[in-house]
This record gives C-alpha cells, structure tokens and sequence, in this order.
C-alpha cells in the first residue's frame, strides 16, 4: 500500500452516514422559481457526506478505473497485417477514443460538480465530526487554490496524471472492510500486470520492425535484390507494384521469421509473442495472452525471462523485476497484514454491532427503538473512528493532557456566554474536566423530575428544553437550546452550596435533541470540585452572569413579570369598578333627593326627635363601622402570621447555613384579595 502513497489510506467508510451530522449554517432563501431543481443541479450545494455525492463518487471511480484500463489499450493499436508490414487497427483506434472520451467528460463533470460539494471547515475538525461551510465563494476559492490545476490536468488524456491522482480524489466510496480492501489491492496488481503485458505486445512489434529495419539495410548494399524502402513496410502500400517486386525477391520474410529456427536475429523475450502469432491475432486472443504474460512475469519477478543483449529488452526485464518486487512485497504481501491488522477495529465495531442487532431482536424490540439505537451506534462511530479518546488522554501526564484539552475545548468553550466571563486559570480547570457527548436525533438527555448529573455545554446541533413547572395544570414553557447556550443548570445551584447533599438535584426541564448534537459534558464530581476549589465561581458577577443566560430564570422572571401584570390588570379593573360604584350611587341619591320632598318626605323635626329616619341612618353607619373594622383586623392576621413565619424560618440554623445563592424564587401569586385595595 505505501507504494501508492496516501492514495488508499485516504479512502472513506463506504457506510451509508446519517444525514449530515455537522452543522450547516442556515442558507440563503432560495426563489419559488428553483424549489423544483434536482438535487444535482448544480446551484444546489451538495453534502459530501449526502447520498448525491456518493453515488456520484461511486460512478466516477468507475469511470475513472475503466479509463486506467483503457489508455493501455492504446498500445494495441499496432498489429502486423501483412507480409512484412505493420497497420493501425481501426477497430481498436475507434473504440479506445470513444470510451477514453467518455471518461474524459465524466471527470469533466467531476470538476464542475466539485464546485457545489461543502466541505469540513478545518478548524472545526478538533471536536467531534467537524462543520460544514455552504458557502459558493469560500468553496470555490478552496477548490481554485488546491486540487483544480491538477483536476484540470487530469481532464487531459494523461494517463499518468490518472494513475497518481485519481484514485486520491475519489475518497468516500469504497467501503474499508477486510474484501474490498484486499480486492482493492488486488486490482491494483492487475493493473500493473495489464500495463505490462500491453507493453511486452507494443515492444515486440517494435522489435520486429527493428529486424525488419536492420535486413533490409544490409540487402541495400547488394545488387541481388530490389532497393528496400522503409515505407515497404507499412501495409498501406501492400498493392504497389514496386513493393511486390521487392517482396519476391527480399529475403527480409525469411530472416526474420521468428518461427524458423533458422533466424539468426535474437528477439529475446518477445519471441513467444512473434512465434505464437500473437501480433497478428484478433484483439480478444492477444490482449488474454499479454495480460497472462504480465501476470506471470510479475509475480515470478521476471526470473524465467531469457533476454538478448538489447539494451531496450535488458531495462524493460530490469522494469519488471523491480516493479513485480515492489508491487507483490507492498500489496499483496500486505494484503494479510491488511485483514488482520487495518481493520481490526473495523471488525471489532461490526462484530458490537450485528451482536447489538441480535439482542435487539432477542428481546423483541420496537423497530423505531431499533432503529436510533442503530443510528447512534453509526453516529458515534464516524464522530470517533472507534477511538476511545479518553483512554488515550488518561494515559498520557498531567501537563500533556492539560494542554490537549485546551487546545480542544478552550475555543470552543468561549463560544459559551457564561464561560466567556471566567478568568483563564478557572476555564483550564474546567477544560480538563470537560467530556465530548454526542447525541442522536429524539434523544431525552433529561427528564423533568430526574436527577441532574451533568451540565451540557452545546457546540453544534439544536435541543428542545421544556418544563411542566412541575405538573401544574395549564403551564407549559418551550423554548430552542442552539450552540452556545446550557442546560442543567440546577447542578450549578447544587454544586454553589456550602454543604451539597449527596442527593443529585432534580430536573426542573424536560432536554430532547432535536438535531444530532455535539456537545461538552461537565459531570457533577467534575463541578463540585471546581466549585470548591476557586472560590471565583462563587463572585457575583458569574451568579449574574448565570441567571442572564440561564433559561430557567428567564422563565422564572416570565412568571413573575405575569404575575405583577396580572395583579396590576386586576387592581386597576377593581378600581374602575368601585369608582363607578361609587358614581352610580352618587347619581341615585341626587335622583332620590327631589322626590322625597314632594312624596311625604320626613320633617327635619322628625330627625331632631329621634323618628324613623334617624334610627335608619344610625343602623347604617353601625353596619359600615363593623365591615371596616372585619377587614382591618383580617389584614392584621395575615400580616402577623406572615412575620411569625419569616421568624420560623431564622430559627433553623440549617436553613439559613444551607440556603444556596442561586434559589429558585418563591412562586409568583396569581391571585388577589379585593381586600387589598380597599
């Protein structure tokens, strides 16, 4: 395989990927004029990871094997036709240029195409399975700088431009398994040996020619025999008449007959083809024998080949020696170091795998649980390779792995607002804590009600966060968690108190991925251990900074700010409704007035005596003085109480110690006493 360099260590998983686990930047609004296009169209920008672009890329390797394959044909064009003369096989000439064409065009199309495919932004490529940048110009100008001149150059009909980088472009498409990968190298060997055995074919014509060349400059320095001209011995001029003078009377045919062993011209290893009358045979029997003949001499090193002194046949038996020990040593010797040891990794994850797919059939699974318990397995996989990441960190020093993580998660953990505000010796201590999570679509990181025993820290991907407020009827809260943004921070809370609890807080949301999410985990050990040991945690500024971000305060300040709206809403409808009262019963005293007079009204002596009247208003004003002094005394209860409660709770030593500073609040009162605003 090192023979070929990166060309195969580049290749991809084959394995169809869950739709593109990175995180697209939102595009452009597309016009209702293009929402019909095909999904190759190429204003569309295509995910490298998407099933357009691989099937593409399956297709144009294809084409690009079958144009390796080809372009040695091209030394089959020769043939010998005649009686000492060599001819173009029109065939051959028509056939190779169609198909080499198509080739062409294909990868043609493979460079235009290349301009709408994304690519992973590398700077995103240190967490996770990178990010993908959509944008035409920054694609564009990627491609423009990097592999486009040799893409162009490719398009040419270079075969060897090809040979060295075709197979490099076209990652992503074979699958990395134990066969492929040995029908891999497996190829390559029959290509060598097709390249071989083409040029053994075009060298013995060349060398028959070379014979046929060197008796007819010794036959023009006699008189014996008509002049020899080289054109003779092309077959055009089979039918001239000087020709078929020179042919009666040359003995060019007889001296250099392979088959005769009368022929004093040496043609060394190309014998068998001029004896065997391969040269002369049709295209299906000669290019069998010559892939034959590459095959056999490649893998026996060219030790049985018996050459002349030519010093052409010596290096072409020299080139086959060389090549067939490199080639036999680098890929097919390699090819059992390949099965055991490349994939092994491979083999063990498809040997976790099908034994996951057996249990989950064993146990009668629902085909949806299946099916994300298979996606997440999948996803995991491509995120990581197999490679157990926090093994590896955990074998290596204190400093080293201090300064890998900080190189990991340093930039990614400023993204977060809430981090942004920590000095840089509290970020490094949370940076080695921190832990890669990856998350599935429809996956519940947290229940409401459930223990909380990590904060996530979101670098890609979307989560939904809602809450019940407990189960209280009627309330529901729902709001989008993006990059940047937390969740579970009621760990935060518990890890802030002076003396925790060993029982985990409970979850006051309900988190459920909605995107495959990458994210940094913080577990709970990890939290309270930097919450006790930098006491800078504790400032005010961070517990600030936390309730502004955090979404569970802004939902707590929500309520709160309905709460004072409600109250506000309904305070001043009563307002309204005792002041039109009150100039209901101002309007119907003055209509009573006049009418009293008229209708045997009482006489102001009557209420200097003490009569009806005065007794009824006397009995009114009683009525008025007991309510006033009911609702005063209420109000006195209820403020007593409420003293004689705040005094409780200053008793208990353990509450006042073990009160956090980031409580949630009292609950709001929706509710309100008319008596309040009398």
């Amino acid at each position: 395989m090192s023979a070929f360099g990166p060309a195969t260590s580049r290749i991809l998983l084959g394995l169809r990927r869950p739709p593109l686990p990175f995180h697209r930047p939102p595009l452009p609004p597309v016009p209702v004029r293009f929402h019909r296009h095909k999904p190759w169209q190429p204003r569309r920008i295509l995910d490298p990871g998407g099933d357009v672009v691989l099937r593409w890329n399956r297709v144009f390797l294809i084409s690009c094997l079958i144009a390796l394959f080809i372009d040695p044909l091209y030394f089959y064009l020769l043939y010998i036709g005649g009686p000492v003369c060599v001819q173009i096989d029109p065939f051959i000439r028509g056939s190779v240029t169609i198909f080499r064409t198509i080739a062409d065009l294909f990868y043609l199309a493979h460079l235009i195409l290349k301009f709408r495919i994304a690519f992973i932004s590398p700077s995103s490529r240190v967490f996770g399975r990178g990010e993908l940048v959509t944008d035409p110009n920054q694609i564009a100008m990627r491609y423009l700088k990097g592999d486009f001149i040799i893409d162009l150059a490719a398009t040419l009909p270079i075969p060897q431009i090809l040979i060295w980088f075709v197979i490099p472009a076209a990652t992503g498409v074979l699958a990395k398994t134990a066969w492929t990968g040995a029908a891999y190298n497996l190829l390559l060997y029959m290509l060598a040996s097709h390249v071989l055995g083409a040029l053994w074919y075009l060298l013995s014509i060349e060398r028959q020619y070379n014979c046929w060349i060197t008796e007819c400059a010794k036959e023009n320095g006699t008189n014996n025999t008509a002049k020899c001209i080289s054109r003779f011995l092309d077959c055009s001029t089979v039918n001239l008449p000087e020709r078929k003078a020179w042919l009666n009377s040359t003995l060019v045919r007889v001296n250099c007959d392979a088959t005769s062993d009368k022929t004093q011209f040496n043609f060394g290893i190309f014998a068998d083809a001029l004896s065997n009358e391969v040269v002369s045979g049709t295209f299906l029997d000669k290019y069998l024998y010559c892939l034959w003949w590459g095959l056999k001499n490649l893998s026996s090193y060219g030790q049985d080949l018996v050459t002349s002194t030519y010093v052409g046949e010596t290096s072409f038996a020299i080139l086959i020696c060389i090549v067939g020990l490199v080639l036999f040593s680098h890929l097919i010797g390699n090819m059992q170091t390949y099965l055991q040891s490349m994939t092994v990794r491979l083999e063990e994850w498809r040997v976790k795998r099908r034994d996951i797919e057996e249990w989950m059939r064993h146990r009668q699974l629902p085909p949806d649980l299946q099916e994300r318990v298979q996606r997440y397995v999948q996803y995991k996989w491509l995120a990581t390779r197999g490679v157990d990441e926090e093994a590896i960190l955990h074998a290596l020093p204190l400093d080293l792995r201090r300064e890998i993580q900080r190189h990991l998660c340093l930039a990614l953990v400023r993204r977060v607002p809430f981090f942004s505000q920590m000095d840089d010796q509290l970020l490094d201590a949370i940076c080695e804590r921190l832990v890669s999570s990856l998350s599935t679509k429809d996956t519940y990181i947290v229940r409401e009600g459930d223990p909380v025993n990590e904060m996530l820290f979101i670098i890609r991907g979307n989560l939904e966060s809602s809450t019940t407020n407990g189960g209280r009827t009627g309330f529901f809260n729902s709001i989008t968690l993006r990059p940047g943004d937390f969740c579970g921070e009621e760990l935060l809370t518990w890890a802030l108190m002076p003396n925790p609890s060993a029982n985990l807080p409970s979850s006051t949301r309900t988190v459920r991925s909605l995107t495959e999410v990458e994210a940094f985990a913080l577990r709970a050990e990890d939290l309270k251990f930097v919450a006790h040991q930098f006491k800078r945690l504790h400032s005010k500024k961070l517990q600030h900074a936390f309730r502004f971000y955090s979404h569970q305060w802004r939902s707590w300040g929500a309520c709160f700010i309905q709460a004072a709206w409600r109250r506000y809403k309904k305070r001043k409808l009563a307002k309204e409704l005792a002041t039109q009262e009150s100039l209901y019963y101002m309007q119907g005293m003055d209509d009573q007035g006049p009418a009293s007079e008229h209708e045997g009204a009482p006489l102001i002596a009557e209420y200097a005596d003490g009569g009806e009247g005065s007794s009824m208003e006397t009995e009114s004003g009683n009525i008025n003085q007991h309510l006033g002094a009911t609702i005063l005394a209420k109000k006195f209860a209820k403020n007593t109480k409420r003293g004689a409660n705040q005094k409780i709770h200053k008793r208990k030593p353990s509450v006042d110690v073990g009160m956090p500073k980031l409580m949630k609040p009292e609950e709001p009162d929706f509710s309100m006493n008319i008596e309040d605003n009398l």
